[in-house]
């Protein structure tokens, strides 16, 4: 099996050290080069967690310049992740990139085209899309288990604690939380519905400042309809963010979408299956499904990405989706309207 040769441009976004940590775990897979990050000032806030810790730190010429790499995943902040990856594709790069993918819905599809253009793979970094539940879900969905579905229910909260300097940064976008969060479950109402016929977006104010802390997206569809909650004024919010998929014969509920970050690969997740009808596994009735633990949040895509880029596989979520994907992301955040 042929590893990956791989490195990373950013630090800036939150999911960086985790995508890093899971990039080294990963080394039967992935050969790490080494990490960019121009920004002193991200430098100093994280360039010392343990992820990062005896890999070199590269300029970007230094890390295109690499004999035979591979692919680069993109973890910068939030506001650069569309043009870095742009960077990397016009050196035929394969990327992964974290999301959300840019408030430029023009810049981004010229982005993808270029990646259709010289068939390369990016891959947007939703973290739900490998989770075993959320697997289970689609799979469940896919075998017609729930009959019709005719409503999706998802909510994506979290507790800001009054960090002043967060919901600072959170404000630039206008969206707010709905586009940094969000977006996250837009992408599984997608996955089970496809592309909504109009998606209506509900932003609010708790406090007098200029962020848009909560939200309500309704994504309409022909004989299904579904709401997306997003706020991060929620204590013990990340406890309580869940997926319910109703069908018309039965219902999927997951709560909470996964453990705790320290306890991936030691709690098993578990949903709430509800059946009106039998089939091969599963009796009528409700039932407590064990699904098993997490890998990680980020190993079971990034071992997608290496077969994607070693051809042993296809992107299961190709560039028609992600188009889908972000376009409904910004119709929810209100800058597509």
């Amino acid at each position: 099996m042929r590893k990956i040769k791989i490195g990373q441009i950013g630090i800036g976004h939150n999911h960086a050290s985790d995508t890093m940590e899971s990039l080294r775990h990963l080394s039967s897979h992935f050969e790490v080069v080494g990490i960019v990050e121009p920004d002193e000032s991200w430098w100093k806030q994280r360039g010392d967690r343990e992820a990062y810790r005896g890999l070199p730190r590269l300029s970007m010429e230094e890390l295109f310049n690499i004999p035979d790499l591979d692919a680069v995943t993109v973890e910068t902040d939030v506001s650069e992740l569309v043009r870095t990856a742009q960077l990397c594709v016009e050196r035929n790069l394969h990327v992964h990139m974290d999301k959300p993918a840019g408030e430029d819905f023009g810049q981004f599809c010229e982005l993808l085209h270029e990646f259709h253009r010289k068939h390369l793979t990016i891959q947007l970094g939703y973290m739900y899309r490998n989770n075993p539940a959320i697997k289970f879900c689609f799979d469940a969905v896919r075998n017609g288990w729930l009959g019709e579905i005719f409503e999706v229910h998802a909510v994506m909260n979290r507790y800001d604690g009054h960090d002043e300097a967060y919901r600072r940064w959170l404000a630039q976008f206008r969206g707010g939380a709905v586009y940094i969060f969000a977006c996250h479950m837009i992408d599984l109402v997608v996955t089970l519905l496809g592309r909504p016929l109009r998606v209506t977006p509900y932003l609010t104010k708790t406090r007098n400042d200029n962020l848009y802390d909560t939200g309500v997206t309704v994504l309409e569809y022909p004989r299904a309809v579904a709401t997306v909650r997003t706020g991060v004024t929620e204590v013990e919010g990340m406890k309580h963010r869940r997926l319910i998929v109703c069908g018309t014969m039965g219902s999927i509920e997951i709560c909470p979408l996964e453990p705790p970050a320290d306890r991936f690969r030691i709690d098993p997740l578990e949903l709430r299956l509800t059946l009106l009808e039998g089939n091969a596994q599963f009796e009528a009735g409700t039932h407590i499904v064990n699904v098993g633990t997490m890998n990680g949040r980020h190993d079971d895509q990034l071992i997608e990405f290496a077969k994607i880029i070693r051809n042993e596989m296809e992107n299961p979520y190709p560039i028609t989706h992600e188009l889908i994907v972000q376009e409904a992301v910004l119709h929810a955040s209100g800058v597509l309207r």
